[in-house]
């Protein structure tokens, strides 16, 4: 685990214990904010000679690091952490179940852990307390069964395709004027919570009853006249909230989030003398909606041009005088990274082509494992020497594409590549990923993948830490260190769409962008239904701020072969 991951889970935990035992919002707050900047910072928190330079870190929480830094343990962790019981953060996730809640039942109730919360429901405490109703508690006991069988969040390819099959179905119902997804979801986040939809209506009573009675709801948590909640049988919760179809533009901010964000522009709001929530826009002791039907209004009227929901992070993106225009799915013109029956692939290289082809590409590349992946029917010298040519043939008798023969090559731990040189040459493309020792120190994956990214015949570097979301973490290079050779070597750091993956994340994408690196945004395809999950390599660009102009994917037919045979 890296520094900066070790530092940012220790503020978290510090602002949880904080407000579980009742402190001040501020302090909490303060906390919060440490850790985020720590999550998306890109450099190693060590290696920065002054950490109060770094926005969103005081003197205070500047000193905590240092001391961690220096000693491997920070003074007053210990301490507070030892001020609640041991397993009193477990309880945290159960669904439902806040810091404050959390608070009240240890107080309260005597709850220290997840089976006296059991007990605790069992001999009646909880039933003593305020606001812990009957069904309160039945839902406390579902989601303490839930929690043992399933992950808090769920990853976006999972969640997407929920949240789209339900607004198809009830963008149907009568009455309906807006509907959309909101949330987290929303923004693109690598992993969600629980899905959110807003929706306006003038029938609202038909669209609860179609939303309650899906035939994907395995359970009815909370049903209202403009709040409902659902869980359906692939396990994740969707929040359906009704609002009024004036204000739906407010509503829309406000629960698309972040956090962070809405209370940067509530904040700029009120120095204009207004308000700002989730029912609109109002000048300063009017109840008078100013402008705020759209999104774009609102932004308009508090002087900002609309943000797009991906960077509502509070990264800089309110004080930035121009949002760059983001790459969107119509500007991607190729794949770089695509298998076949050669190798673990399930498509013969005509049928990648085709389905290339109706997809509006101008270049598909063809990139079956390399021989030390014996488990995905990697290519042994002569195979690949075959599959070359069959790559070259079909490229000739097929129209409308071109087709490139590329390897997708481990790359070894000690930074060779599976392949040698000679035989590398023979290639239009070379994707070069690590697959194995994903263990390896910080230090020596930077080494490893430096190597590659400086070999000469390389273009991309796939998937560079091999991570693979709520499972394994990968590798944890130095990013700004990697950025800094790509640049110079013109090789490019592979965003992986496979929603599995989505290596490299958000913050790293955008150390690419602004460190002046190439990106490239592959599907990673093995079936012809991968190439759907360009979208979740989309959103995730996005979130980092990635524009065509820094993107391979995005060049015309010639310009990208012709940075390919550069690096010959």
């Amino acid at each position: 685990m890296s520094t900066n991951t070790e530092l940012a889970a220790m503020f978290h935990t510090m602002a949880t214990v904080l407000e579980i035992s009742g402190a001040n919002g501020f302090k909490v707050n303060a906390n919060v904010k440490v850790a985020r900047t720590l999550e998306d910072l890109v450099e190693d928190i060590a290696t920065i000679e002054d950490v109060t330079t770094i926005q969103g870190i005081g003197k205070s929480s500047a000193a905590k690091i240092k001391e961690y830094i220096e000693t491997g343990s920070m003074s007053g962790y210990d301490e507070l952490i030892s001020s609640i019981p041991n397993g009193l953060l477990a309880v945290m996730n159960v669904q439902g179940l806040g810091p404050k809640t959390v608070g009240k039942l240890w107080k309260e109730a005597g709850v220290v852990d997840i089976p006296s919360l059991k007990e605790a429901i069992e001999d009646g405490r909880l039933e003593l307390l305020p606001r812990m109703g009957k069904k309160t508690i039945q839902n406390i006991t579902e989601s303490l069964a839930f929690l043992a069988t399933h992950a808090n969040r769920s990853r976006l390819g999972v969640a997407m395709p929920i949240a789209l099959a339900f607004l198809e179905k009830l963008q149907q119902c009568k009455g309906v004027s807006n509907i959309t997804y909101a949330g987290s979801l929303r923004r693109g986040k690598e992993t969600i919570g629980d899905i959110d939809i807003l929706a306006s209506t003038d029938e609202p009573a038909i669209l609860i009853k179609a939303f309650c009675e899906d035939k994907d709801v395995e359970k009815v948590l909370a049903k209202g006249e403009t709040k409902c909640s659902i869980r359906v049988k692939k396990g994740m919760q969707i929040d359906l909230r009704v609002v009024d179809r004036k204000t739906f533009g407010a509503a829309l901010l406000y629960f698309t989030g972040s956090k962070e964000h809405n209370i940067i522009l509530r904040e700029r709001a009120i120095d204009q003398d207004k308000k700002l929530n989730e029912y609109g826009l109002f000048e300063s002791g009017s109840e008078v909606n100013d402008s705020s039907s759209t999104e774009e209004e609102i932004y308009s009227s508090l002087s900002l041009p609309w943000i797009p929901p991906e960077i509502r992070e509070d990264r800089g993106e309110l004080s930035c005088k121009k949002i760059p225009r983001l790459v969107e799915i119509n500007d991607i013109r190729c794949d770089l990274h695509c298998h076949t029956t050669a190798s673990d692939g399930q498509m013969s290289i005509q049928e990648l082509a085709h389905h290339a082809i109706e997809r509006g590409f101008h270049t598909i590349a063809v990139t079956d494992h390399s021989q030390s992946q014996g488990q995905a029917n990697g290519l042994k010298a002569d195979r690949l020497r075959k599959h070359i040519d069959a790559i070259r043939e079909a490229n000739e008798n097929i129209e409308g594409i071109t087709i490139l023969a590329g390897t997708e090559v481990d790359i070894h731990p000690d930074g060779t590549l599976d392949y040698d040189d000679d035989l590398l040459a023979q290639l239009d493309i070379i994707v070069a990923s690590p697959h194995s020792a994903l263990n390896q120190s910080p230090d020596d994956a930077t080494k490893r993948l430096i190597a590659a990214i400086e070999h000469p015949l390389v273009h991309i570097i796939g998937h560079p830490t091999g991570r693979i979301i709520n499972k394994r973490k990968g590798l944890e290079p130095d990013i700004m260190a990697l950025v800094s050779a790509a640049k110079e070597h013109s090789t490019a750091l592979e965003l992986n769409a496979n929603y599995y993956r989505l290596d490299l994340k958000d913050t790293h994408v955008r150390a690419v962008c602004e460190g002046g690196a190439l990106l490239a945004i592959n599907t990673d395809a093995h079936r012809p239904e991968d190439f759907n999950q360009l979208q979740y390599g989309i959103l995730t660009a996005r979130r980092g701020w990635a524009t065509p102009s820094n993107c391979i994917n995005c060049l015309e037919h010639d310009k990208l072969l012709a940075w390919l045979r550069s690096k010959c």
